[in-house]
Order: structure tokens, then C-alpha cells, then sequence
């Protein structure tokens, strides 16, 4: 079983367009902080604001609580599959928390330029999604493919109606 995170070169070009593009649309936000006008899409933002903020702190919470993470190690160097808590209604809290905070920046400034480096920032959450999907089949086997037939990638209201409908 391979425990460390991938460490190819897509995953390397990951990081650094997140990097670049994570600086320039903060920057650009924080400069066009006051742009927009419409207030219902500014309280939209917010809200997904502070979703973000709180599947992003909740993710990591659960991995190193489940986890079984190593002695030493960062809390996504699992060696267990969690299924629990958070996961048990989306794979991926942590891009789907990346991606609302790419979407919730542009709609609480309503600029252009916020638009033009939100949409890559939240690309790359989207792609990192589907790549992170394939490491886990290879780290977990079969136990994370049944995992993958039963909860979505990152469709959380999907997530929540599947969990409670059984």
C-alpha cells in the first residue's frame, strides 16, 4: 500500500499554478474588495465564505482524528480510508472547500479580474479532485472504489440526500 501523496510532476504543476493563481486572486480581491454592487450576490459570497472555511477546518480535523496519520507525518499522510463524519457525504471536502472559496471571492467582489482568476483557481481544485480519486484507488484498492459508488466527488447537497435516503 503506497502511503505518501503523490509526488509526479502533475501533482508538483498543481501547487505551483495553485500557488500562482491562489496569490493573484486574493490580490486582486483584496484590491476590488468594494467593486460590486449587488448585495444579495455579496451575502451569497459570505455564506460561501464561511462554508469554505468550515469544510476546509473540518477535513483536516477528521483526518487527524481517523486518519491513523503516522507520528510525525502531515494529517494527509492517512493509512486508513475515512468514511466518517464529513466523508460520508463528499470525497473531497478540502477541493470542494478550495473551489467555494475561488466562487465566493468573486461573488462577494464582482470584478472582472476576480472572475478571470477565479475560474483556473477553482479549474484546479476541480482537476486536483479527479487526480486525487486515482491515488486513492491505488492506496486503498476496493475499499475506496465501493467508497466512490456511494458518495460523491464533490456534490455535497447530492451527498446529504444519498446518505439520508437509505
Amino acid at each position: 500500500m503506497e502511503n505518501k501523496c503523490p509526488n509526479t510532476i502533475i501533482h508538483q504543476v498543481f501547487h505551483i499554478l495553485l500557488l500562482i493563481f491562489g496569490i493573484a486572486l486574493i490580490s486582486a480581491f483584496i484590491i476590488f474588495f468594494n467593486y460590486g454592487q449587488d448585495l444579495l450576490l455579496k451575502i451569497f459570497g459570505i455564506i460561501s465564505l464561511i462554508l469554505s472555511g468550515f469544510l476546509g477546518w473540518l477535513q483536516v480535523n477528521i483526518f487527524k482524528k481517523q486518519g491513523k496519520v503516522p507520528e510525525g507525518e502531515g494529517y494527509v499522510e492517512t493509512t486508513k480510508l475515512v468514511t466518517t463524519g464529513i466523508y460520508s457525504f463528499v470525497r473531497h471536502p478540502q477541493y470542494l472547500a478550495g473551489m467555494l472559496l475561488g466562487f465566493s471571492l468573486v461573488m462577494i467582489s464582482q470584478h472582472w479580474l476576480v472572475l478571470v482568476l477565479g475560474i483556473p483557481f477553482i479549474i484546479i481544485f476541480y482537476i486536483a479532485g479527479w487526480d486525487e480519486d486515482k491515488f486513492c484507488v491505488k492506496k486503498f484498492g476496493k475499499e475506496y472504489e465501493d467508497y466512490v459508488k456511494k458518495v460523491p466527488r464533490f456534490n455535497l447537497i447530492l451527498g446529504i440526500i444519498k446518505k439520508y435516503e437509505k
